[in-house]
């Protein structure tokens, strides 16, 4: 007797599409400038072609993907003034969010992190970038979680994955561990002020390094921090690539 599969749920095709589509374009498999068609996307998929288009629009409302012309779909480029914005929403909200969590972390919270901090030794010894930006995303997600405040998480939430994109082809993994390190010692601390004040270095720090490595050769010089930085710049080249 022939086995009748169990047909998945049409929102299950979409988010298993949109799932892989997304993590495909962090990982920098998919580029910027990469066409998404539906027709093949669906024939990939082994699935029909409204999942896809259904997936391809969450990625355009997340920032990852653009519209060029009504028949052509892109992986987004990411202009100078693009990553600027991102980088100041993440300061705003994490260097709040340290302070919080400094005043209301509980002793299970800084055990998870130092369990975080250890994984991010291990993997950053081993040179593993996967697992280096795994935890990465994983202490900053935990970091807003122990500020206990809802509505700083559902902020934050629709502009995480394009910080990890961002973020994603940092190679100055050691620096990054460091910065965590000391970030982690001042929530422990107990000191909201000295909490902001490492949060607010480690996210400076963080996109003058986003500025380097996207952006080459780099229109000007980096800026020191956010606040000094133009208001607009010029374009990416083309071929820059979502990297910190």
């Amino acid at each position: 007797m022939t086995k009748i599969e169990p047909i998945e749920p049409i929102g299950a095709v979409r988010e298993r599409v949109l799932g892989t589509l997304r993590q495909e374009i962090i990982s920098g498999r998919l580029r910027p400038g990469d066409r998404l068609v539906e027709r093949e996307l669906a024939d990939r998929f082994d699935v029909s072609r409204v999942p896809v288009r259904e997936a391809i629009r969450a990625l355009v409302a997340e920032g990852f993907v653009l519209f060029e012309t009504p028949r052509r779909t892109v992986v987004r480029r990411l202009s100078p003034t693009d990553v600027k914005e991102l980088f100041e929403l993440r300061e705003a909200l994490e260097v709040y969010a340290a302070g919080l969590a400094a005043t209301r972390a509980t002793p299970e919270d800084l055990a998870e992190l130092r369990e975080l901090l250890a994984s991010a030794t291990s993997a950053t010894e081993a040179g593993d970038a996967e697992a280096i930006t795994a935890v990465n995303t994983r202490f900053h997600d935990r970091l807003l979680a122990m500020a206990g405040n809802t509505l700083l998480i559902s902020v934050m939430e629709p502009v995480g994955g394009r910080l990890q994109w961002l973020t994603r082809r940092n190679e100055e993994w050691p620096q990054l561990l460091t910065e965590h390190q000391d970030l982690y010692d001042a929530i422990a601390s107990g000191d909201p002020e000295r909490a902001r004040a490492h949060a607010l270095s480690h996210v400076q720090a963080n996109y003058r390094s986003t500025v380097r490595h996207l952006f080459e050769p780099p229109s000007e010089a980096s800026p020191e921090s956010l606040s000094e930085a133009p208001a607009t710049q010029a374009s990416a080249p083309a071929s820059a690539q979502p990297s910190a």
